[in-house]
């Protein structure tokens, strides 16, 4: 009887840890377009035209204000929450100082989506047809 409920065991947590994995490739973008982790590696190597370069950039634009949203929904909770522990002797982390902590990581992403976006931005504008003469 406990070899079996050990094996069971096994077999579920080896379902869960798939499953998890799985989860792991599903697309990583919100409303617009949708690229898996590895898709958006590939479309920033074989970018070369402004249209590749307009699309990673809207993808980035897309992103970084979808970090600015969660950001400003955090940033409202973490106040909330800032207020009710005022505590110097509270746990640590307080329900606060996650708050704190994911407002920061979205403010980081979404400066990092930011800079994507800009470079990405740039890349897609086409060059000055009076700089390619003079070269």
């Amino acid at each position: 009887m406990l070899k079996k409920a050990f094996f069971l065991g096994g077999i579920l947590s080896f379902a869960l840890v798939s499953v998890g994995s799985a989860q792991g490739t599903v697309a990583i973008a919100g409303d617009g377009d949708q690229y898996t982790k590895s898709q958006l590696k590939k479309m920033v190597q074989e970018a070369h035209t402004p249209e590749q370069y307009e699309a990673l950039a809207s993808y980035y634009g897309e992103q970084q204000e979808s970090y600015h949203q969660k950001a400003k929904e955090v940033h409202h909770e973490w106040v909330h929450q800032w207020s009710y522990n005022m505590s110097r002797f509270a746990k640590y982390p307080s329900p606060a100082d996650s708050a704190k902590n994911l407002y920061e990581d979205y403010v980081r992403k979404a400066a990092e989506a930011g800079a994507f976006f800009a470079k990405y931005s740039q890349l897609a504008q086409p060059a000055d047809p009076a700089m390619q003469q003079r070269m």
